[in-house]
């Protein structure tokens, strides 16, 4: 537990600036106005105590990143974007990077020089590689790493990924090729080619095997997702039916599958429910008979909704625009006994839970602010509704 700002030691970043990925560099908590907007609602909702502030390790945290590659061939650069441009700032030391982000991002500068591959510029649409993907499993502490190029086929990275191969070797979990050749500012493309390696990065969160593709999403600062994910379980009572919306690859639901009594996974991102089928296939069967899997919209399922309205508890995790219309009034109007809300969008948080406790039904019973984005403005939060 922490405070909501908190300083932390003197740290000396060679990035900064003109790199803006950490703008409360050092400082420590969370956002002072990120925070107050919770403590807030957390008055508001009757609440005793203000909201918690759980953080974890400062340095080293992200084990998974995408950067942007630019430059001449012979001089690449990869990194993230300046404030309101397209102008890269490389990133090579990164702090807050596990340190074989860093490496790996080393090595595709490497192979970029020795095969003369380009790297992409956006004006005249030209050059081969765009972005890079890099995830790192915990367990084999080697990295997935997508090569996200200017192409419909990966023949243009094929020199540069054998360059790799051969720098990291056991350091390489797998190697994929994305082709992405749209404009704009959509970094993952929609063809795909596996060039070597497993099909998938496993991690264990809650006791249990879970696996991410390339193309599904997961947390970077996967230390403190465990404790998240822990303190989820922490609130679903043995053998409740469970539902878990927006589910990813199972990463909160799936360490419940042992003793809950049954349980709806709704999920509608293609890499993401192949991974949750991976997971689930390691599972026993007695777990596996309890899973149920709704593919598609979470706002758009009315089987789906009458299985959250008949749910001892539900887990939502949306993404920051929050629950689907549909979705929220169901959760308000005919709530299940307990609504356990995942939310990395502040705004939607604030606005939906209040209407959540505006329809009479629900009443807050926590609120906890994580930060698992150490020195951003970026702030998660718990939210826990008991029905009245």
């Amino acid at each position: 537990m922490g405070s909501p700002t908190r300083r932390a030691p003197a740290l000396d970043c060679p990035h900064r600036p003109p790199c803006p990925g950490c703008p409360r560099w050092g400082a420590g908590g969370v956002e002072p106005g990120a925070y107050a907007a919770l403590a807030e609602l957390a008055r508001e909702a009757g609440l005793e105590a203000p909201p918690a502030v759980i953080e974890g390790a400062p340095l080293a945290y992200r084990h998974r990143a995408r950067l942007a590659v630019r430059g001449r061939a012979r001089s690449p650069k990869i990194g993230i974007f300046q404030e309101g441009s397209h102008r890269i700032t490389d990133i090579p030391r990164c702090l807050v990077h596990h340190p074989l982000v860093n490496r790996v991002a080393a090595v595709v500068k490497q192979a970029l020089r020795e095969t003369d591959t380009a790297p992409y510029a956006e004006a005249p649409h030209r050059g081969v590689l765009r972005y890079v993907q890099i995830v790192v499993e915990r367990s084999s502490q080697s990295a997935q790493l997508v090569l996200v190029a200017n192409g419909e086929d990966p023949e243009a990275c094929r020199p540069a990924a054998e360059v790799i191969r051969r720098e990291l070797g056991a350091e390489l979990h797998s190697l994929w090729w994305n082709g992405n050749t749209g404009r704009g500012n959509t970094i993952l493309g929609p063809h795909w080619e596996r060039l070597g390696g497993a099909e998938a990065v496993r991690e264990v969160i809650g006791g249990v095997e879970v696996f991410f593709p390339p193309g599904a999403f997961g947390q970077a600062n996967l230390d403190l997702a465990d404790h998240m994910a822990a303190r989820v379980s922490s609130w679903v009572p043995d053998a409740a039916t469970v539902v878990e919306l927006y589910a990813g690859c199972g990463a909160m639901g799936l360490q419940l599958l042992g003793r809950c009594g049954a349980l709806h996974f709704n999920e509608r991102g293609g890499d993401s429910l192949r991974g949750l089928e991976l997971s689930l296939a390691r599972r026993p069967d007695a777990e596996r008979r309890r899973a149920r899997i709704h593919a598609g919209d979470a706002g758009a399922d009315a089987d789906l909704h009458a299985a959250c309205s008949g749910a001892d508890v539900v887990i939502a995790d949306p993404p920051r625009k929050g629950l689907d219309p549909p979705l929220l009034e169901v959760l308000a109007e005919r709530p299940p006994r307990r609504l356990v809300y995942v939310s990395c969008g502040l705004p939607a948080l604030l606005a939906q839970s209040r209407r959540l406790l505006e329809s009479g039904h629900l009443a807050l019973a926590a609120l906890e602010a994580w930060a698992l984005f150490p020195h951003t403005d970026q702030i998660e939060t718990l939210a826990l509704f008991d029905r009245i």
